[in-house]
């Protein structure tokens, strides 16, 4: 059997200022493209990745695997358009050259410069070139799922967590359903519903209420019935396009008749507990005046308006610049993306006292913001590569490229800058630079629950510190002309007769 394994990621956030090229899908593993067949094997073909788990499976199979492209960027702004199309040429290519069988690692939130569902186009484009082609998708868990989607592949599964530490065991699952239904002869039919809820990403991790027992039991239909594969999907708001939802979707043999009733059952207890999936942040001067409180150490501030993670620039001060205002000291933070300082921090060397403002280079104007920096002097305390493995729980084994990174000692705090954008979700961020996260008293980092993975372990208080960016909670910042209305929570009052049925 010869079988197409490839990865195309990218969470687009439409509000973001920033760009998604085709260079943005290399340089977070120090490349200039996105790499391909041994090179891709070598970086992600042994990491928490669900390419890695598709591949090993079909390894096992005996199957001849083709690897044309594995593409993977920062959460950003709009896909270029030239950079999607290269995506899609290389695998499609790699299609109309013969295959048995594809499996994807997709991420489901993919916006381009010509197209709302960059995954649903692709798939389309496979099926166009080979109608009857068996394909197998692995999906993230903030997918906004569609039609196109559903349509075009035979097996989807999406991440039952978040922080993402099952990665590789969603790209297991989804392929071998596909190779369980090949081998046996056996079509597949998926059930689904989108309901109309764009939930806080905050309250949407299936470790807790309100989603945990609605995953809980969509794991539990997978373990003992006929169902194959059973996902929720917490759907990505941080988007202005027609298809925002919490979802559902459930695949079985087409003879079973199961996956439409527990699509109903879990949609009808999100849309019940709609109003627990709503998070109300606190003034961000409030939750630093918490955090000083504390008296065990070390404590953790995630910044989760301007998390890299959700399409934000990373660059905002606004957070480390209350911190120090309040007389808060022996703090370690970042990595804050700032090529400009590295630069001219790397001049400096290693050593030297240098005075620059760090930070604030990106304005949003999608909600007004601009750019806050912050003027200081310090140290050069370290020059770095950036490069590091990551050993924590999500991607492990993964080696992060940060670009060259610089340390910059004030005194009170410890502050990493790099060249490249990085959402913080393991410590290998600072201890690569020599830096002990677990000997401060305050880890700043900008992330809103990934940052869980690495730093909860090690944290002995956590506060969400909602700092300014394009990731905000609160939606009345942004300008959504384009959902589906109603939608909740914009429109408080909707009621069960407004949502989509199960298809």
């Amino acid at each position: 059997m010869k079988c197409i394994v490839a990865m195309m990621q990218h969470e687009t956030n439409t509000f973001s200022p920033l760009p998604t090229p085709l260079a943005a899908f290399g340089s977070g593993v120090g490349l200039k493209l996105p790499p391909a067949g041994e090179q891709a094997i070598g970086i992600y073909g042994a990491a928490d990745f669900a390419f890695a788990g598709m591949l090993a499976v079909a390894r096992a199979a005996g199957a001849d695997c083709v690897v044309p492209v594995t593409a993977y960027a920062e959460p950003g702004g709009k896909v270029a358009d030239d950079a999607f199309d290269y995506i899609c040429d290389q695998i499609c290519d790699a299609v109309r050259q013969g295959c048995d069988a594809v499996l994807l690692d997709l991420h489901g939130a993919m916006v381009t410069q010509s197209f709302d569902d960059g995954e649903g186009e692709l798939l389309r484009r496979i099926r166009e070139i080979s109608p009857g082609l068996p394909i197998a998708v692995a999906l993230d868990f903030h997918t906004n799922l569609t039609a196109a989607m559903v349509d075009n592949c035979n097996v989807i599964d999406g991440y039952r967590t978040y922080p993402h530490i099952d990665m590789y065991a969603t790209g297991e699952r989804a392929a071998q359903s596909l190779f369980h239904c090949l081998d046996h002869g056996i079509a597949t039919r998926m059930s689904w519903q989108a309901l109309p809820m764009m939930t806080h990403m905050i309250k949407q991790t299936p470790l807790r209420q309100p989603m945990k027992d609605i995953m809980d039991l969509a794991i539990e239909a997978v373990d003992n019935t006929a169902i194959l594969n059973a996902s929720v999907f917490g759907g990505f708001p941080l988007t202005d396009i027609p298809h925002v939802s919490l979802s559902v979707l459930a695949v079985e043999p087409t003879e079973n008749f199961l996956g439409r009733g527990l699509v109903k059952q879990l949609c009808a207890m999100a849309w019940k507990r709609r109003h627990d999936f709503i998070f109300e942040s606190e003034p961000m001067v409030d939750s630093i005046k918490t955090a000083k409180q504390f008296e065990t150490y070390p404590v953790v501030i995630a910044d989760h308006g301007d998390n890299c993670g959700a399409g934000g620039n990373a660059d905002d001060l606004s957070v480390l610049d209350e911190m120090l205002r309040q007389g808060l000291s022996s703090i370690i933070a970042g990595p804050f993306w700032d090529r400009q300082a590295v630069e001219q921090m790397i001049a400096c060397g290693e050593g030297n006292e240098i005075t620059l403002t760090i930070g604030g280079n990106t304005s949003v104007p999608s909600i007004g913001q601009v750019g806050h920096g912050l003027s200081c002097t310090g140290t050069v305390r370290k020059i770095t590569d950036g490069r590091f493995i990551i050993s924590g729980p999500m991607q492990t084994g993964l080696e992060v490229c940060l670009g060259r990174t610089a340390i910059l000692d004030i005194g009170a705090a410890q502050i990493v800058l790099s060249e490249e954008r990085w959402e913080p979700y393991d410590p290998g961020c600072f201890t690569h630079a020599g830096l002990d996260p677990e000997g401060c008293r305050y880890i700043l980092v900008k992330s809103r629950q990934h940052f869980r993975a690495g730093f909860e372990p090690i944290a002995s208080h956590i506060v969400l510190a909602a700092g300014p960016g394009v990731c905000s909670s609160d939606y009345a910042q942004f300008d959504f002309k384009r959902l589906v209305k109603p939608m909740f929570p914009l429109d408080l009052e909707m009621t069960l007769e407004d949502q989509q049925p199960v298809s």
